[in-house]
């Protein structure tokens, strides 16, 4: 009996990953082409159906690589930071007008959340690209044998004759 408790629990485990996957990646998709965070929710939704189903993981790392790629994009290019700093500003402005109580076509109380939190991610990720990018910059700058960090140095040239 114990055995059949398992199995059945396994079942119901399977089928709830397999549910929230789904509706993860689902909304990731449409986020694409609507306000929002739209690889992350894809690549959130393909990391949760990967802990039990094996072929997710390859679109998983596909998602991971085009979002990481946009990242760096973003860090690299201010006009493209710009945009996307206005663009978060948007959607965070639209979700506080419609909260507000200003009527808004298509737009009601939770999608109002929803925009806000997009667009503060949005922010969020701005920010951490640009970091990261200034980071790298600095490291490359760095004279040999300055402390780079975690006690690593960063190699001298060999002295040429």
């Amino acid at each position: 009996m114990d055995a059949v408790v398992r199995g059945h629990r396994r079942v119901v485990k399977t089928a709830a990953i397999a549910v929230l996957g789904a509706v993860l990646t689902l909304s990731g998709i449409a986020l694409l082409v609507l306000p929002g965070p739209g690889f992350v929710l894809v690549a959130a939704g393909l990391a949760v159906l990967a802990t039990r189903f094996p072929w997710a993981r390859k679109p998983l790392d596909y998602a991971k690589e085009k979002a990481q790629e946009g990242v760096e994009e973003v860090g690299r290019n201010p006009w493209r930071a710009a945009g996307a700093v206005l663009s978060a500003l948007v959607l965070v402005g639209l979700g506080a007008v419609t909260l507000a109580g200003v009527d808004l076509p298509f737009v009601n109380a939770f999608t109002a959340v929803v925009l806000i939190l997009s667009g503060l991610f949005l922010l969020g990720t701005v920010v951490f690209a640009r970091h990261e990018d200034n980071a790298e910059r600095a490291r490359a700058h760095r004279p040999a044998g300055a402390p780079q960090g975690g006690g690593a140095y960063r190699a001298a040239r060999p002295a040429e004759d």
